[in-house]
């Protein structure tokens, strides 16, 4: 699957829970087939914001969509985190989670990647190495064509395809730079006047990773509190200096 965090990782129970599911996906084809049914077609979907003052109920018409397109919903994958971190949990789920032929289905194309463009390159092929193809409004999809095709005409439309996604990787990483540029500024003139007070603690994400952490590693931690390993080691941290007597 590549390297880095999209290289083969498993997490316990993970083998045995997709040869259930994939069972189960082949008694749905197998009774489709019976029905006279077009060929069962599955989708994952990702759902992501970036802090905990969005929401993410705005994306769960993606969800009726893909319903409503004919998908069999096989999971969905819902995750506050930067789209500029690789590390994200259930990003790294899904991908776990897929099976050839399946399609991962998100609102745009950030809410998959934000990551520069080799990283962001690195992460589309390790979803493309587990047999799936992406199906984002916005990203025009090739893949079924450039199946069926042979010859010049499949390597143009392969081409052509790998063209269009780079550059919405790349425009998703653009705009991503852009907000950070205009916040910096934002922040130097909020310096200037003396308005600024820098970003407050959220006091009730902190104490629920400190529960968390009680009982779970730093990975599940992170997991169930929809934030990052960084962001676990970081709070613990400043946890174990305040718990510190001075001197």
């Amino acid at each position: 699957m590549g390297s880095g965090y999209f290289s083969g990782r498993e997490r316990p129970g993970a083998q045995a829970k997709r040869r259930k599911e994939r069972a189960f996906v082949q008694n749905l084809r197998a009774e489709r087939v019976a029905q006279g049914v077009e060929t069962l077609r599955i989708a994952r979907i990702y759902l992501r914001v970036s802090t905990d003052e969005q929401d993410l109920s705005r994306q769960n018409a993606v969800i009726e969509s893909a319903r409503a397109a004919g998908f069999y919903i096989a999971g969905v994958y819902r995750e506050t985190a930067s789209g500029a971190r690789a590390d994200r949990p259930e990003l790294l789920r899904m991908i776990d989670d897929l099976q050839p032929g399946e399609v991962v289905v998100a609102e745009k194309i950030d809410r998959i990647s934000r990551l520069p463009l080799p990283e962001a390159e690195r992460l589309i092929a390790a979803i493309q190495a587990k047999g799936a193809r992406l199906a984002i409004p916005g990203v025009v999809d090739l893949s079924e064509l450039a199946d069926e095709a042979e010859g010049v005409t499949k390597i143009v439309l392969q081409a052509v395809q790998s063209m269009l996604l780079r550059l919405a990787l790349q425009m998703a990483r653009d705009d991503y730079e852009t907000r950070r540029e205009r916040q910096r500024q934002g922040i130097e003139l909020a310096v200037s006047a003396g308005r600024y007070r820098g970003r407050q603690a959220d006091a009730m994400q902190h104490e629920r990773i400190l529960i968390l952490r009680r009982e779970h590693t730093i990975k599940e931690t992170a997991r169930l509190a929809g934030c990052s390993e960084s962001q676990v080691k970081r709070v613990c941290a400043l946890h174990r200096a305040a718990q510190e007597p001075s001197s």
